[in-house]
């Protein structure tokens, strides 16, 4: 290193600030003199919280050495939008408008969640059809695999594989063609309610769901093809964001990242509701802990939901034209809904009986519509097992029309905990991986 001197000398002139001192060098290392002078130098950035890689409005503050990440924070409540609050102000069955908007990518959990929740309230959860059971189990798993196909193709096009998003959101289009022909819409369903659900599903759509799996698998087989034994992929994600059992455990991490560290904890095999502990199916685990195998059990899993969506489909055929909905009329939706060229809505049939020969039906579509059911005063807790984790719903009734309190526990903010954890020590570059492996979503996070 060629020899420095510098010294410091306080200021001369009228320009600059009293006390203030500027250094004279000559020769040497910049860095050098830097450090001998005014210490080290830290570095914040902020990673958003409108950055491409951070999943939604999530800032992340890292202090930086260089390209070593020394402190990583997280930064929510962007995309906080009073879910719960309004839910206090909406009849039950509105409810799940609300909450089918919180996590967008997997809008069927919460509300199966929060209608579990309340059957257990009104006290008819063994009351609920089997097929409307079956048909929740049929679209969760589809929506499970949507969602990991989302992690997956976003994870991958971080890292600079467009081709990785292309294939996989390809395969999410076959499965949200599916929710588009049972519920009419392709995200935020409000499909489930309590007691069953909106409407059976439409004829045929066995066939339909038969056809993509097919497809879904081929392109879960390309996204496997594309990363797991690529040179590239395997020297980004292999031993990067590391988080051990005990991590998870005193971090209150589940769902994948849990089970990656070699837990095989899953809310449908340990609390089974709507009748999985009636399906066959395997929990995968792993040992190592690190984004690589996170990649490797989600793909996993969207096998193990196909399997379960085939068990599904044979059950939805042996029942055929049974009930979707409770039979107690002071708890059941009372409009008939059907999908038909004019878009959605009540069936003729309803309409001209309601309208035309029964003024006590009408009444009472009214009232239920826009008073609602009451719900004896209580509290409920249930879990199920969300994509991203344990996704909780805790209500409340003070035995009126309307949740006196909603709150849920969304897997996302409890696994978000651990992003200092994986991200300190290691480089920028691998803070962008980490995160993707949480897979986050920030309309749950934030609700």
């Amino acid at each position: 290193m060629t020899a420095h001197t510098f010294q410091a000398t306080r200021a001369a002139d009228e320009s600059m600030p009293a006390g203030a001192a500027y250094f004279e060098a000559s020769g040497g290392d910049w860095d050098e003199i830097a450090r001998e002078v005014v210490g080290e130098e830290r570095i914040v950035v902020n990673m958003g919280p409108q950055h491409p890689s951070t999943h939604g409005v999530l800032r992340l503050m890292l202090e930086i050495d260089g390209e070593t990440v020394t402190e990583a924070r997280a930064g929510v409540g962007y995309l906080h939008t009073g879910i719960e609050k309004n839910m206090e102000f909406r009849t039950w069955t509105q409810g799940t408008t609300f909450c089918t908007r919180m996590d967008y990518l997997a809008p069927f959990f919460q509300e199966e969640a929060f209608c579990l929740a309340t059957e257990t309230l009104l006290g008819v959860t063994d009351d609920v059809p089997e097929r409307a059971s079956v048909i929740r189990v049929l679209m969760m798993e589809l929506n499970r695999i949507a969602s990991h196909l989302v992690c997956l193709g976003t994870a991958g096009n971080e890292m600079g594989a467009t081709t990785v998003m292309t294939v996989a959101f390809t395969g999410r289009e076959e499965i949200l063609r599916i929710f588009e022909a049972v519920t009419g819409l392709r995200m935020n369903h409000a499909y489930i309610r309590p007691g069953g659900v909106a409407q059976d599903v439409p004829e045929g759509i066995e066939d339909q769901v038969r056809k993509a799996v097919p497809q879904i698998k081929h392109y879960l087989g390309q996204l496997g093809d594309l990363m797991l034994a690529n040179p590239i992929f395997k020297a980004r994600l292999v031993g990067t964001g590391s988080l051990n059992l005990a991590g998870c455990m005193a971090l209150g991490i589940t769902g994948p990242v849990l089970r990656s560290a070699g837990l095989p904890y899953d809310v449908r095999k340990a609390f089974p509701y709507s009748g999985y502990e009636t399906y066959d199916f395997d929990v995968p685990v792993s040992e190592n802990a690190d984004c690589y195998d996170r990649v490797v059990l989600r793909l996993e899993e969207c096998y193990q939901s196909l399997k379960i969506v085939e068990q599904a489909l044979v059950r939805l055929e042996q029942n055929k034209g049974a009930p979707t909905m409770i039979a107690d009329k002071k708890i059941a939706w009372p409009a008939l809904l059907a999908v038909g060229a004019d878009g959605q809505g009540n069936s003729l049939e309803h309409i001209k009986k309601i309208m035309g020969t029964s003024m006590e039906a009408l009444i009472h579509h009214f009232k239920i519509v826009t008073e609602g059911f009451r719900v004896p005063a209580g509290q409920a807790w249930q879990t199920v097992e969300h994509p991203r984790g344990e996704l909780g719903v805790h209500v409340v009734s003070d035995g009126g029309t309307r949740p006196y309190r909603a709150h849920f526990r969304d897997p996302s903010f409890n696994n978000l905990q651990a992003v200092s954890v994986m991200c300190e020590g290691g480089q920028v570059a691998d803070v962008v991986v980490s995160v993707a492996s949480l897979d986050p979503v920030l309309g749950g996070v934030d609700r």
